[in-house]
């Protein structure tokens, strides 16, 4: 597990490769992993986006933006935390990700970035 604290919010990523997924024919890789953010200060903060950075073994970078993480814009209470699952298809059998969230201070009404730290995603096989 990858850990970053950014502001009093810690971001933990946990990977997992899913061979399930994989076609032969299209060089087709797929990677789930596990987000925890939490909220290590005094104050409530919501996310509010994410953008993300997605680079392959073939050297291509590709960016995703948007509001939320799975739908949502949750409010993370001080010492609480929240949790999500997603997912990420690679055209090569390693690659990475990194990025960061919007938050939302909610006693404050100031947005920060939160930093998502560098985690890699490396199909098992290629490890041998």
């Amino acid at each position: 597990m990858i850990a970053l604290i950014t502001e009093g919010v810690k971001v933990s990523v946990d990977t997992i490769y899913q061979p399930e997924y994989y076609t032969p024919s299209n060089e087709h890789f797929m990677h789930a992993y596990k987000v925890r953010i939490e909220n290590l200060g005094a104050q409530a903060v919501q996310l509010r986006s994410r953008h993300w950075y997605i680079f392959d073994g073939y050297g291509q970078i590709r960016e995703v933006q948007g509001e939320g993480v799975v739908g949502l814009q949750p409010v993370i209470l001080p010492g609480e935390s929240h949790e999500y699952v997603s997912g990420c298809h690679l055209s090569s059998d390693m690659g990475c990700m990194w990025g960061n969230y919007t938050m939302l201070r909610l006693d404050t009404g100031k947005e920060f970035e939160v930093a998502i730290p560098r985690f890699n995603l490396v199909a098992p096989f290629r490890l041998n």
